[in-house]
């Protein structure tokens, strides 16, 4: 059945390709007007180098704390409830903006698209994506195939939508806000850090927080209900808009770094034994230090308890400067770079120790090809799909294709 389902989504997704495939043809044409002072943004950063000090691994070296206030079980849901009430959707490419539509790759180009609507997202703004392929390996949660979609807000507050990308035609979602767990005489509160990153691991989530210097882990199956939906949990954010929405995650544990170490994006691995959490870090456009990459060991201990590994595995050096987000799989590490200019569009770099690729467009060859404004990147191992967004666009495309078209 699974195969059969892939071949049937394929089939689906013929004309939205043929679409996208338009879309990405008047992109190329555009990305001809991109300056020569911005294609010089994309210079080739050469190989990653492999961070053998031990004084910058020991900077990366989390502290754990799993004392966080439990949520009692008997006043939360799961994922499936909230899915089952998905009350907003999104657009297909085909009904997205000329401008929505700018936000996308030039090359290579998506070949699945969906926009949020500007009225539930004005004032938010994108940020990480994770799915049920990260979840689990067959690809599901239960037996929904599903998109958490981190936005945040001019404040720092931070929510999360919950996508039902069961139909791959029609997407619908609810929105989910995000707690930070209680601590220093205070009660739990709302979350206020851009999400630069998230991963679905098993039922728990992690999710960058306190602007990078920590993780916080959430439990999937630990989602509580607001008056909204029935339930009494108070929403994570004191703006009265804000309790119209139906369920409240609060954080269950943090992971943090010490020093001035800040995390950006985060994916997972699933191609390393055991699986690995991938870190980007996080450094200032200004600051004209390499950027740190590293990973650590996931846990499948089926509790959550040490959920993560302590102590990075490994961790490499990169010449890519404002990175956005870090892919890593069979050993090549992918970087999305942010774009050089208001408007502009990204880099993907691949990278390995033995040097750097990246796809080309425009009759200038400017690397500038990626979305804009770039952010994460997630692995669907089960369809072979990254998954990122930016602008107000949803989009994903076959890592194989990533791969052709960096050479």
């Amino acid at each position: 059945m699974k195969h059969r389902g892939r071949h049937r989504r394929r089939k689906q997704g013929r004309a939205l390709r043929a679409f996208l495939a338009g879309t990405a043809l008047a992109l190329t044409g555009a990305a001809t007007l991109i300056s020569a002072s911005q294609a010089t943004v994309g210079t080739d950063p050469g190989a990653l180098k492999p961070l053998a000090s031990a004084l910058s691994r020991q900077e990366l070296r989390l502290s754990e704390n799993l004392s966080a206030a439990p949520v009692s079980p008997a006043k939360t849901v799961g994922v499936g409830e909230v899915l089952a009430n998905a009350d907003h959707s999104l657009r297909p490419a085909g009904d997205c903006t000329g401008a929505e539509r700018a936000a996308l790759p030039v090359s290579p180009a998506a070949t699945s698209a969906h926009c949020w609507p500007e009225a539930d997202t004005r004032g938010w703004h994108a940020g990480a994506v994770t799915t049920s392929g990260d979840a689990d390996d067959d690809g599901l949660w239960g037996a929904n195939r599903v998109v958490l979609s981190g936005w945040s807000d001019h404040r720092g507050a931070a929510r999360v939508a919950f996508v039902d990308a069961n139909d791959p035609d029609r997407l619908s979602y609810t929105w989910v806000l995000l707690a930070a767990p209680p601590g220093a005489g205070r009660d739990a509160g709302p979350l206020v850090s851009r999400l630069s990153g998230m991963v679905w691991y098993q039922d728990k989530l992690l999710a960058t927080a306190d602007d990078g210097r920590a993780l916080y882990m959430y439990d999937l199956d630990r989602i509580e209900r607001t008056a909204a939906r029935g339930g009494t949990a108070v929403p994570a954010t004191g703006d009265p808009a804000e309790h119209a929405v139906g369920y409240v995650l609060p954080a269950v544990a943090t992971y943090r770094l010490p020093g001035g170490t800040r995390m950006g994006g985060l994916s997972l691995d699933r191609s390393t034994t055991p699986d690995s959490l991938v870190v980007s870090e996080s450094v200032p456009a200004d600051d004209d230090r390499p950027t740190r990459l590293w990973r650590y060991s996931l846990s499948d201990d089926p509790s959550g308890a040490g959920l993560l590994a302590t102590v990075p595995r490994e961790a490499y050096e990169t010449k890519v400067a404002a990175v956005r987000g870090a892919l890593s799989y069979d050993d090549r590490w992918y970087l999305v770079r942010a774009a050089g200019g208001p408007g502009g569009h990204g880099t993907l770099w691949r990278q390995d120790t033995e040097g750097a690729h990246a796809a080309r467009c425009g009759t200038d060859e400017t690397y500038l090809c990626w979305s804009g404004p770039a952010q994460s990147l997630s692995h669907w191992e089960e369809t072979g799909e990254v998954w990122s967004q930016s602008g107000r666009v949803l989009f994903s495309l076959p890592l194989a294709s990533i791969d052709r078209a960096l050479g």
